[in-house]
C-alpha cells in the first residue's frame, strides 16, 4: 500500500453486526471496534474505539425498522466526521423508505429523498447500496452512489439449477424492467402478474400476462414484505399449468405472517441475500450472502479502481 494512500476500516451498526462481520472477513480486515452507550430512556450514543483520523471508513448498516437502525447510522457517520476520517461510506445493503420514492397521493413525505439529505448533512462522502426499490433515488444524493445489484449473486445461482423452459416473472408491472433483465441474460421468456391493491399489503385482484404452462418460472423481485403478492403469484402460476415456482428476492424483510404464506403456497423455493437478518429460519428459504460482493466492490473503491465489472446487467 503507498503510504499516500489512506488506511481502510469497517465499522458495523448494532443490527448489522452479522453481516460486516462476514464482510470484513472477505475484505481481510478485522472489524473496527466500537461500543455503544445506552441511556435509560432509549438513547444511544456510539463511540469509535480506535483512530480513524485520515482513514478511509465504511460503516455497513441496513435501515430496515425500526428507526433507530438509521439513527444509529447517522450518529456514526456525525462521529466519523468529527474524528476527522477523510472518507466515510455509507454502505447499505437495505436502503430503508425506499417505497417512499414519490408522492402518490397528496400530503405525504418522499422519505426516500429525506433520508437521502440526512445522510448528506450527516458528513457521508460516498453511499453504496444494493438493489434499491427505485433506480431514481440515486439521484437524491448530491454524492456518489454505487448501486450493487443482486443479480450477480442470484444469476450463479439459477445457472446451477439447471432449469428447463426456464421463465421468469415479474410479480407486479412495477418489476417488468428487472425481469426483462434477468430474462434477456438467461435467454427465457417473461411474464408479467398485473395486480391491484385495495390499500397497501393487501391485494385485491390478480391476473397473468404470458403463458406459463409446462414452465419452470422463477419469480425475480427487490424485496418480499408480507410475502402475499408472491404466494398469491405462485398459486395463480401452477393454477395455470406451471411446472415449479421459484422466488428470488433481494431483500428479506418478511413481516407479519409473511413466513406462513411463504410455507403454505406453491412456491418451491425463495431465495433472497442476508441483506436483512432472518427472523427464523424456513426449509423453503434459502440464503446467498452478499458479503463477497460489497467486500470486492469495496475494496475497488479504496484503491480507486472500476466497479463496472461486477454488474452483470
Amino acid at each position: 500500500m503507498s503510504h499516500l494512500e489512506p488506511e481502510a476500516k469497517i465499522f458495523a451498526c448494532s443490527q448489522s453486526v452479522y453481516l460486516a462481520e462476514k464482510i470484513a472477513e472477505k475484505y481481510g480486515i478485522p472489524l473496527g471496534k466500537i461500543t455503544m452507550a445506552k441511556y435509560s430512556d432509549g438513547e444511544f450514543q456510539p463511540s469509535y474505539e480506535e483512530s480513524i483520523r485520515g482513514l478511509r471508513v465504511f460503516i455497513v448498516c441496513s435501515t430496515f425498522p425500526t428507526a433507530d437502525n438509521l439513527m444509529e447510522l447517522l450518529l456514526m457517520i456525525d462521529a466519523a466526521k468529527r474524528a476527522s476520517a477523510r472518507h466515510i461510506t455509507a454502505v447499505i445493503p437495505y436502503f430503508g423508505w425506499a417505497r417512499q420514492d414519490r408522492k402518490d397521493k397528496p400530503r405525504v413525505p418522499i422519505g426516500a429523498k429525506l433520508v437521502a439529505n440526512l445522510l448528506d448533512a450527516a458528513g457521508a462522502t460516498r453511499v453504496m447500496t444494493m438493489d434499491l426499490h427505485a433506480d431514481q433515488i440515486q439521484g437524491f444524493f448530491e454524492k456518489p452512489v454505487d448501486h450493487l445489484f443482486a443479480s450477480t449473486i442470484f444469476i450463479p445461482y439459477v445457472e446451477s439449477l439447471g432449469l428447463d423452459n426456464l421463465t421468469i416473472a415479474s410479480p407486479d408491472m412495477g418489476g417488468s424492467k428487472r425481469a426483462y433483465a434477468y430474462s434477456k441474460f438467461l435467454e427465457s421468456d417473461v411474464v408479467i402478474c398485473y395486480k391491484q391493491r385495495k390499500e397497501a399489503n393487501i391485494i385485491d385482484t390478480m391476473e397473468l400476462i404470458g403463458e406459463v404452462k409446462g414452465r419452470n418460472v422463477i419469480l425475480v423481485d427487490d424485496m418480499i414484505d408480507t410475502g402475499g403478492t408472491l404466494a398469491k403469484a405462485a398459486d395463480l402460476m401452477i393454477e395455470k399449468g406451471a411446472l415449479s415456482v421459484r422466488a428470488i428476492c433481494t431483500h428479506a424483510i418478511l413481516s407479519g405472517d409473511a413466513y406462513e404464506k411463504i410455507e403454505k403456497s406453491q412456491l418451491s423455493e425463495l431465495i433472497v441475500t442476508d441483506s436483512i437478518p432472518l427472523k427464523k429460519e424456513s426449509n423453503k428459504i434459502r440464503v446467498l450472502s452478499c458479503a463477497p460482493l460489497f467486500a470486492e466492490v469495496m475494496h475497488m473503491v479504496h484503491h480507486n479502481n472500476s466497479i463496472s465489472g461486477k454488474f452483470i446487467m
